[in-house]
């Protein structure tokens, strides 16, 4: 029996149910326990279920003691971002111009498999206004903020899945990814999070950011996000996108990156990163050649895709901004506002050249993935900075500045993830970023796996910002 619940994996929990060692009532009242003493400061959650979070618990735990599991998540507490729908609870995301008004009768995709898989989901994470950010924070829900320091941002726009994954408040969290709103925060938590390739996790409703949204995992251990990943990545008959199956994957405590061949771009050949980052970074990429891979310093080879993903983006808040009436339009975020009116001038040519350029974009690095297979890079190149801000400081013109690392990679579509791999002069965590070939999901997966075994976990020392690599 373990001393502290706190610590525990999904996997280990699961493990300790079977022999009987632990209940999901214990694991739900102690997750729930943290959330209500966390979350008046860290803001993870919009919607916590206490008394229906408690019943789920109570009938799993009673399906353990006969031995029958409904599903390979039963009695796991999961979390799920307010951009997703969830039958019973309100989807506001994030907007104070949305209603809580029902009916709310339908899971999406992604919550009826973990639903079905027997999770125990606690509530809904917090967002920006329909994760247009890549901070979280909205005039509905008000400011979430880093675990490792509450004044700081945890990033977003799955900045309270973050959280939660940092705390292990639940240990499988859903995240959403249009721009980095998986990875951005997953780096500046010290969390695991992978974004798919587009199309594995399927959505239903679709996304405002159409083929930009990935759906993936938000975790504390790869392991946990292979959990997941295996139950989410199942085909819906409501997503027109679907890409081929997902094969699944096992882990291989063997695993090593011998035969890998690995491009690292310190920069993608346009990006400035901060010193200690790349120093951190640096050492973590020592760690691959350690695990047998070929590393080759390279760049991919493309200019900064920033305006053909700002014409995206901005294209899909415009279709939000279409369907508002006046005084909808008048709760809005000034910055998402902003960004939609600018949306809105977009042309039809406009539109069909970044098409083409988008194209020629993913050619490019299918092209790359000929010759390397994993593109590694920093996830970040600046540290967590101030809540109550959308940009480090006034030298970036928005939010896409000052992730330039993540948004070229929802334009390909490629499976990313992101896993610390350090901590930077002040303390807070680093974030590596591996990518894969498009439906290369399980050699990103398996390749973080190896990575993790060597560069540790980054763990919370939950009174003082300092930290320790595990």
């Amino acid at each position: 029996m373990p001393t502290s619940l706190e610590g525990l994996t999904a996997c280990e929990c699961l493990d300790l149910y079977r022999r009987r060692q632990l209940s999901p009532v214990e694991v739900v009242d102690d997750c729930l326990s943290r959330i209500d003493a966390n979350n008046p400061t860290l803001n993870a959650f919009c919607l916590v279920d206490h008394q229906g979070a408690r019943s789920v618990a109570r009938a799993s735990e009673g399906r353990w003691m006969k031995g029958e599991p409904a599903g390979v998540l039963d009695g796991i507490p999961a979390t799920i971002k307010d951009l997703t729908v969830t039958r019973g609870w309100p989807t506001r995301r994030g907007s104070l111009a949305s209603s809580a008004e029902g009916p709310w009768t339908d899971d999406a995709p992604v919550t009826a498999r973990i639903r079905e898989a027997g999770a125990v989901i606690l509530g809904k994470t917090t967002t920006p206004e329909f994760g247009w950010k890549g901070v979280t924070d909205s005039r509905l829900y008000g400011i979430t903020r880093n675990p490792w320091n509450p004044d700081l941002t945890p990033g977003g726009s799955s900045g309270g899945a973050g959280v939660a994954a940092a705390l292990n408040l639940g240990f499988l969290h859903q995240g959403s990814d249009g721009g980095g709103s998986i990875r951005i925060p997953a780096s500046f938590t010290g969390t695991f999070g992978f974004k798919p390739t587009f199309g594995i996790v399927p959505q239903w409703p679709a996304s405002a950011m159409t083929t930009l949204s990935h759906l993936g995992p938000m975790t504390r251990t790869v392991t946990d996000a292979i959990l997941m990943m295996n139950v989410i990545a199942r085909k819906d008959a409501r997503d027109g996108y679907a890409g081929p199956a997902y094969p699944g994957l096992e882990v291989d405590p063997a695993k090593t990156l011998k035969g890998l061949r690995i491009g690292y771009s310190r920069d993608l050949g346009y990006v400035k990163v901060a010193h200690d980052i790349q120093r951190v970074t640096d050492k973590a990429v020592d760690q691959l050649r350690a695990l047998g891979a070929e590393v080759v310093e390279v760049n991919p080879g493309f200019a900064d895709p920033v305006e053909v993903f700002a014409t995206f983006w901005f294209a899909g808040a415009a279709r939000i901004l279409s369907r508002m009436n006046k005084k909808q339009r008048q709760l809005l975020d000034p910055g998402f506002l902003e960004g939609a009116e600018r949306g809105l001038t977009i042309t039809l040519a406009e539109f069909q050249e970044a098409e083409a350029t988008r194209f020629e974009l993913s050619a490019l690095m299918a092209k790359f993935h000929g010759d390397y297979d994993l593109l590694v890079t920093p996830t970040m190149p600046v540290a967590p900075f101030p809540v109550g801000r959308d940009k480090p400081d006034e030298s970036f013109r928005g939010w896409v500045d000052w992730t330039p690392f993540t948004y070229p990679f929802n334009l390909t579509q490629q499976p990313a993830a992101s896993l610390p791999s350090g901590l930077d002069d002040q303390g807070l965590p680093v974030g590596l970023q591996l990518v894969g070939a498009r439906y290369a999901d399980t050699n990103v997966l398996a390749a973080a796996y190896a990575t993790e075994s060597r560069l540790g976990h980054l763990s919370l020392a939950r009174n003082s910002s300092t930290a320790a690599v595990a």
